[in-house]
């Protein structure tokens, strides 16, 4: 039997049968680095898989496609291997994303000082040292089920029970079970760059850095993040709901709509917090520009709309302008480094003309904003003219919104900054996260496809570009912000599972976005579907499913 292995543009012969990893010794002087998993027809696998087809394979190292996160994974069960040896009965709770790792804390065990954190770094670089296996089962749910229950972990029982699923699979390491929503590494030994911080109540796992994997990430200051993250998990806490198993629960006992409505009105309590703020600071002689910016499908635009509405209740005359309106034509767009059009550039914007109208406008001149239009890739006027007047606050929204290059003529004491973004902190269970990017991919995809004639093979294929210029144009300037809007909804992935599968559902196999369709897909299966139709007319989501009272 043949398969044709993508890396050496070869076919190998093989007995039926063979793991991934024998095939992988067998080239390994060609392929010229140590994998960590597969993408075996454009899925990824673990090395342990076994190929008993003809199969395309495509070898991967911890920095490539899906290797950052099969290397997280296994770095996390590491983590959980360290927490029971050391720490019998705290449980390891992994909650998100922030300044550069994963924030991490222990229930069970009232103190995580240095000497803790230290202890349970070194015990994870001795399962390094000892190149443990991790070992992938299946078996039916029934049986992963009572696993877990003997395992005591609670969130991985409520998850399985909620989704039915006949067999299930979990992972072995030195004696402990827990289960992932994706590959691990073949070994401890693959998994060796990596620090723990102490940070807050509890302590970030930081794996290694991008820029160079031999060394781990460094921690960064994200006071405000950290803080957007903590209010919304308190909310989870109250709302019991902290987990997919749980949100499951609330579909299944028919209380989606209560679940629906408290998260609404969270979300409008904010906003108006903001609003009065702002409004203060307006009535000083301030705050005359509202900067709203935040990264790609953050839910901007609605989050814009809704504090128009609160400022007007305070009084003030918000007028709005879109900085994706100030985009250039497409063909004068910047070229990343791949030779795509970089869209999160500062510079795929006109800046001449928007400050030129800026500079307009604040005189209290009359202009006539462009519209751009996307299908075209080319600005438009149809109309649209705007003139401020007396108790008039200019509210503009883009993603660039923070960058000081934007806005350098206006006096700081003028400009009030928002940060939008959707920080996820619903858990798949106890040691899986629910990552804000995937949460903003769906959100695109569906987007992308519904408004811009764009496919999702499209959007994903454009993906990594977008992060990149996230990390270059916008998050360094994240923690300027006077206010953080956690524009998240607890039970969002439940609402957008049935629209995007349909759309995941149409990349082809053969193509390598594939691999991350099948990825999505999958983990949207995690969810039971909530009806769309439970959702106000207002809601930031009506911004990407349709069916808004706003008019985008």
């Amino acid at each position: 039997m043949k398969v044709y292995c993508k890396n050496i543009e070869e076919q190998i012969e093989v007995a039926g049968g063979t793991t991934l990893a024998r095939i992988a010794e067998s080239i390994a002087p060609r392929l010229g680095f140590e994998p960590v998993c597969c993408r075996v027809n454009n899925k990824t696998e673990d090395l342990g898989f076994r190929v008993f087809q003809p199969k395309l394979l495509e070898f991967q190292s911890i920095t490539q496609g899906s290797g950052p996160r099969v290397y997280t994974r296994s770095l996390c069960m590491m983590l959980y291997r360290a927490v029971c040896a050391l720490l019998p009965g705290a449980e390891l709770v992994i909650e998100h994303s922030v300044a550069h790792g994963y924030y991490c804390h222990l229930l069970g065990h009232t103190k995580v000082d240095a000497a803790t954190v230290e202890a349970l770094e070194a015990y994870m670089h001795k399962l390094h040292e000892r190149a443990l296996p991790f070992e992938r089962h299946e078996a039916m749910t029934s049986e992963v089920i009572e696993l877990f229950e003997r395992a005591g972990l609670k969130s991985k029982v409520r998850l399985l029970r909620t989704n039915r699923e006949l067999f299930s699979s979990y992972y072995t390491l030195d004696g402990i079970v827990d289960s992932y929503y994706g590959a691990l590494a073949p070994s401890t030994a693959h998994i060796g760059v990596f620090a723990l911080h102490p940070y807050k109540e509890g302590f970030l796992l930081m794996p290694f850095d991008p820029a160079d994997p031999s060394q781990p990430a460094q921690p960064i200051e994200q006071e405000k993040m950290y803080k957007a993250f903590t209010d919304y998990v308190q909310f989870n806490n109250i709302m019991g709901v902290r987990n997919v198993g749980e949100l499951n629960e609330f579909v299944e006992r028919h209380r989606s709509s209560d679940l629906i409505n408290v998260a609404e009105a969270l979300h409008e309590k904010a906003l108006a917090r903001i609003s009065d703020e702002i409004t203060a600071r307006y009535q000083a002689g301030g705050a005359r520009i509202v900067l709203i910016s935040g990264p790609s499908s953050s839910g901007k635009t609605t989050t814009t709309k809704r504090l128009a509405i609160q400022l007007m209740t305070n009084l003030l005359k918000p007028k709005m302008i879109s900085l994706d309106d100030y985009f250039v034509d497409r063909e004068n767009t910047p070229r990343d480094a791949s030779g795509d059009y970089d869209y999160e550039s500062l510079y795929a914007l006109d800046l001449e003309k928007f400050n030129n109208d800026l500079a307009t406008i604040l005189k209290g001149e009359e202009v006539e904003l462009p519209t751009y239009n996307f299908e075209l890739g080319r600005r438009q006027y149809k109309g649209r003219r705007l003139r401020l007047d007396s108790g008039s606050i200019l509210l503009i929204e883009g993603i660039h919104g923070l960058n000081p290059e934007l806005t350098a003529h206006i006096a700081e004491h003028m400009k009030y900054r928002v940060y939008v973004s959707a920080l996820t902190t619903l858990s798949i269970d106890d040691h899986n996260w629910v990552p804000t990017t995937d949460n903003r991919l769906l959100r695109r995809i569906i987007r992308d496809y519904k408004y811009r004639g764009t496919s999702a093979e499209e959007t994903i294929r454009r993906w990594p570009s977008v992060r990149r210029g996230e990390e270059k144009w916008i998050f360094p300037y994240q923690e300027n912000a006077d206010a953080m809007f956690n524009s998240s909804l607890i039970f969002e992935l439940g609402v957008i599972r049935d629209y995007a599968e349909n759309i995941l559902r149409s990349v082809p196999s053969d193509v390598p976005e594939y691999a991350e369709a099948y990825r999505l897909r999958k983990f949207l299966r995690y969810f039971l579907p909530i009806g769309s139709h439970l959702l106000p007319s207002t809601s930031l989501l009506r911004e990407f499913l349709g069916g808004s009272s706003f008019r985008y």
